[in-house]
C-alpha cells in the first residue's frame, strides 16, 4: 500500500488517518510523514489462525516511529533511529481477534525533504512462529536438527521452496545471529518467489538460504534437497537431507502409499 504524501492533507487538521490492510502479508509506504497514521491489520482469513505479527522496517525508514496499540496504550516497536537497521524484525502476539492496530507517529521536521516511512509485515500462524521475536520465528524453520521421515515427507508438500543443489559457500553474520548458505541449484521443484535465479553468462541457477548462526552450518560436499519457507522475501532453511537419503525415504513411503504428496 502506498499512501502518497502526508503533506497533501489540511495543515491544521489533527485527524488521524486510518488505513485497513486485509492481507496476511504486505507492505506500507508513507511518503512525507505528517502527524499520525493508524494502521489496522485485519486479514480476511480466520484471525484465530494468525497469532503473531512481525514487521520489518525498510533500510531507509525515516520520518516516523511505529507503536503497537494494545488495550488503549501505545508500545514503541520501531523508533526512527532503529529504522536504518535492515535486519531488525519485531514480532508480537496478536491478542485481539479483531486484528492488530499499529500507530505511526510522524517525527517533527524542520524542512520538507523527502522521507518515507515504509515497512513490510507478515501475520504468522502459531505453527510457524515460536515466540515474540524473529530469532524464535526463524528457529521454527531452522531447528538445528535433522528432520525425521514424517517431517521430511511433509516438507516437500508444504514448503515455500524445494530445490536440489549443492553448497557453494557458507558465510556467517555474528551481529545478526544468522548464517547464509549460497546454493548452486540443479533443479527447482518449487519456489514461491524468484529467490533462486539463473545467472546471466554462466546460465547457472543460484540462490541464498538463511539459517540461524547457532545451527553451525558448514560447507559439505554432495547434493542436498533444500526445503524451507520465506519470510520478508528471504528463504529460511527447513529440512535439508542429502538427496540420495531423501529418495530412499520417499520411494519407501510411496511403495507403502504413505507419501502425503507426489514429488
Amino acid at each position: 500500500v502506498s499512501l502518497g504524501s502526508g503533506l497533501s492533507r489540511e495543515p491544521r487538521s489533527r485527524a488521524v488517518e486510518q488505513v485497513h490492510l486485509r492481507c496476511t502479508a504486505g507492505s506500507l509506504h508513507w511518503m512525507y510523514p505528517a502527524r499520525a497514521l493508524r494502521v489496522l491489520l485485519e486479514p480476511n482469513l480466520a484471525s484465530a489462525r494468525h497469532t503473531t505479527v512481525c514487521i520489518k522496517p525498510a533500510s531507509d525508514f525515516q520520518g516516523a516511529s511505529i507503536y503497537l496499540e494494545r488495550a488503549g496504550q501505545l508500545h514503541l516497536v520501531v523508533s526512527e533511529a532503529e529504522g536504518a537497521r535492515p535486519q531488525h524484525v519485531s514480532c508480537f502476539s496478536a491478542h485481539s481477534p479483531q486484528g492488530v492496530a499499529l500507530f505511526l507517529q510522524a517525527s517533527p521536521q524542520r524542512d520538507i525533504s523527502r522521507r518515507t516511512a515504509s515497512f513490510q509485515y507478515e501475520l504468522l500462524s502459531n505453527q510457524s512462529a515460536a515466540g515474540p521475536d524473529f530469532k524464535k520465528m526463524a528457529l521454527a524453520e531452522a531447528m538445528c536438527r535433522p528432520c525425521d521421515n514424517v517431517e521430511l515427507l511433509m516438507a516437500i508438500c508444504s514448503s515455500d521452496f524445494v530445490v536440489k543443489g549443492s553448497i557453494r559457500n557458507v558465510s556467517h553474520d555474528s551481529e545478526n545471529h544468522m548464517s547464509q548458505v549460497d546454493v548452486s541449484v540443479q533443479r527447482v521443484y518449487r519456489q514461491k518467489n524468484r529467490i533462486f535465479q539463473q545467472e546471466e553468462g554462466s546460465g547457472e541457477w543460484r540462490g541464498p538460504i538463511r539459517t540461524l548462526l547457532q545451527c553451525q552450518v558448514k560447507k559439505g560436499g554432495g547434493d542436498f534437497l533444500f526445503t524451507g519457507n520465506e519470510h520478508f522475501g528471504e528463504a529460511w532453511l527447513g529440512c535439508a537431507p542429502r538427496f540420495k537419503d531423501f529418495m530412499l525415504v520417499y520411494q519407501a513411503a510411496r511403495e507403502r502409499g504413505a507419501n502425503p504428496c507426489e514429488f
